[in-house]
Formats: C-alpha cells, sequence, structure tokens
C-alpha cells in the first residue's frame, strides 16, 4: 500500500522522481512522454466517443445508450489515470536502471473498447426501432 501511496504521490510532484537514481538519456525521457501524450489522446478520443453515443444515438433506447456511453467514458477515465501511473513508474525504472514496469492495462483497454465496437456493430446490423 506504501507503494501506490507514494506513486500516487509522485503524480503530482515530479521534480521528486530527479532524486532518484541517476538522469537517462533525455530521449528515453522524451518517449515516456509521448507515449503518455498517446495515452491521453487516446483517453480523450474514448471520453468524445461516449459522449456521442449519448448525444448522438437517440434512436436507441436509454439503457443500451447510457451502458456503452458510461462503457466509453469509464475506459477513458481509467486511461487518463493509467497514463500517468505509467509515466511516473517508467521514468523511475530508467532513472533506477531497473526493466520498465509490464501492464495488462492495454489487453483489458482493448478488450473494453472491443466489447463496446461488438455491440455497436450488433446495433448497426440490427438495428433499434424506436417504439
Amino acid at each position: 500500500m506504501s507503494g501506490m501511496m507514494e506513486t500516487l504521490r509522485l503524480w503530482f510532484a515530479p521534480r521528486r522522481i530527479a532524486e532518484e537514481g541517476e538522469t537517462p538519456d533525455y530521449r528515453f525521457s522524451l518517449a515516456n512522454e509521448r507515449t503518455f501524450l498517446a495515452w491521453i489522446r487516446t483517453a480523450l478520443a474514448l471520453i468524445a466517443g461516449g459522449f456521442a453515443v449519448d448525444q448522438f444515438l437517440p434512436a436507441l433506447p436509454r439503457g443500451i445508450r447510457t451502458g456503452l456511453a458510461l462503457a466509453l467514458l469509464a475506459a477513458g477515465v481509467l486511461c487518463a489515470l493509467r497514463a500517468v501511473n505509467h509515466w511516473v513508474r517508467c521514468e523511475r525504472a530508467m532513472r533506477r536502471g531497473e526493466d520498465l514496469p509490464v501492464s495488462r492495462f492495454p489487453t483489458l483497454l482493448s478488450l473494453a473498447v472491443g466489447v463496446v465496437a461488438l455491440a455497436m456493430v450488433v446495433v448497426v446490423l440490427f438495428g433499434w426501432q424506436g417504439r
């Protein structure tokens, strides 16, 4: 638990990361930052998709529309939070000369997006008749 709290504190005080280990080649730190930004773009796209489903598919039954929208919004929130956590963990590992951390999050995110996409394929193929 204390390791998680320490990582969480580093989200808001990244200068403390510089106190650990040795400064890595700046190209690696910049690559880590680009990866962070890619995760943030993904999070924004998921959030925008969630709002789009909710606002632009009024013909869908409310429960289905809300479920799809919430799934996309939740994936976007998790992706944004995971982005900063991954950035901190990678930066610390590089400074310490450790292997970069591995994560199951990309797999989980892919599965979640795939399930939502499959549900939307069903909606497109079979349509919904508003009653």
